[in-house]
């Protein structure tokens, strides 16, 4: 299949299996802004629902395929005749289509959950991913729980779906139990020996499950995967996804080692985050890597000096690289002179060496009890200071 080697396409589940996790549901509107921002941002395919779910997943797969042109709209669908048939209808306006079909192939799936033989398996394997490929030329196969799957027949259900026209193999860390190098050998080994993988884009998703999601995505690229699934924050099922904000910026600041490239437009990443928020009332955590508030943000007065100095000396990015307001310096308990006579000076208070102190010694003492410290504190604190009051100054 020809594909550029370096390219990574970025499938983004925000909207299906992020969507899935308790409390972050979406209405039709609410997902049809979601996919105008993922199309801005320049997600190659966007998983817009699991039609046979509900008749709401339904409408909302058909509103986004109608409505966003650019990406590939994909849809969810089990193997099984009418779920492959409702995402058909579902995508029926999409200007580009593909239909998303999974089975589980672990024994402990097939016998606690399916209560099917490996044959049974393939048979619905091969069935289907024909039948889906009669709606559309392009159909990507899943192997639930892949990771877990006994390697031999996991090769033998690969090569029967490329065969049967798969043209993407997802093969999923359905329970988040990977670990960064097997990951890599997993994917190296089974593209290693299924005879025609080389006409299929193979794909990840890891789940968060140990907090490896992106290490493991990571790694199943150096395995040889092209395709990495993901969701914006990285919400999903149980502990989430792999973040599509934190393996791009991987790809981006670490190109010594990850020499990789994606279409995404990294300034929109913060905007497209605060709006999944505000859609699913969810608050991103404050540390979370590149769209949180502290992402870009130091208090402790050694960093906040380096910043000052070079702004590399702490920073491997730009916060204006993925959409984040300039960098913060906190003030508080933690900060140091250089910090606050900057923040000083920028709200046009030139302090005289001795004012500095007394101004510093204020917000030091002031960080004691408060978390942060605002622009009109540092202005009452100068005020303060320049009245002769320095004996309140810390009230």
């Amino acid at each position: 299949m020809s594909h550029d080697s370096t390219r990574i396409v970025v499938f983004d589940t925000t909207l299906r299996d992020g969507e899935q996790a308790p409390g972050f549901s979406m209405d039709v509107p609410s997902k049809l802004s979601m996919a105008r921002a993922l199309d801005a941002l320049g997600v190659d395919i966007i998983e817009a629902g699991f039609p046979i779910a509900s008749p709401a997943d339904a409408e909302a797969t058909r509103q986004v395929a109608l409505e966003v042109r650019r990406p590939v709209i994909a849809a969810l669908a089990r193997c099984r005749p009418k779920d492959i048939e409702e995402a058909a209808r579902a995508l029926e306006p999409a200007e580009r289509k593909r239909i998303h079909t999974f089975l589980a192939t672990s024994d402990l799936h097939l016998s606690a959950k399916l209560r099917i033989t490996r044959e049974q398996c393939l048979e619905a394997i091969v069935d289907n991913v024909s039948r889906a490929r009669n709606f559309t030329d392009d159909v990507e196969f899943s192997a639930e729980d892949a990771t877990r799957s006994d390697r031999d027949f996991l090769c033998r259900v690969v090569e029967a779906a490329i065969k049967n026209g798969a043209t993407t193999i997802n093969l999923p860390d359905t329970v988040g139990y990977g670990v960064p190098d097997e990951t890599r050998a997993f994917f190296a080994d089974i593209i290693g020996r299924v005879p025609n993988s080389d006409k299929a884009i193979f794909s990840t998703h890891c789940h968060d499950d140990l907090g490896l999601a992106v290490a493991n995505s990571l790694a199943a690229i150096d395995g040889g995967v092209r395709q990495v699934e993901c969701t914006i924050n990285g919400i999903g099922e149980r502990a989430g996804n792999a973040s599509l904000e934190e393996i791009v910026m991987a790809l981006r600041v670490r190109q010594d080692r990850l020499p990789y490239d994606t279409a995404i437009n990294t300034p929109l990443l913060f905007e497209t985050s605060q709006l999944l928020s505000k859609l699913t009332s969810e608050p991103v955590q404050s540390n979370k890597a590149i769209v949180g508030r502290n992402a870009f943000a130091h208090e402790a007065g050694i960093h906040q000096d380096g910043m000052l100095k070079d702004s590399r000396t702490y920073e491997i990015m730009r916060p204006a690289d993925v959409g984040q307001p300039s960098n913060q310096l906190v003030l508080g308990r933690h900060s140091g002179r250089h910090a606050v006579g900057q923040r000083a000076e920028h709200l046009g208070l030139t302090l005289t060496q001795d004012e500095l102190a007394q101004v510093y010694h204020a917000v030091v003492t002031m960080g004691e009890h408060r978390k942060s410290i605002g622009d009109n504190d540092i202005r009452r604190i100068v005020e303060r200071v320049r009245s002769g009051q320095t004996a309140e100054v810390a009230g």
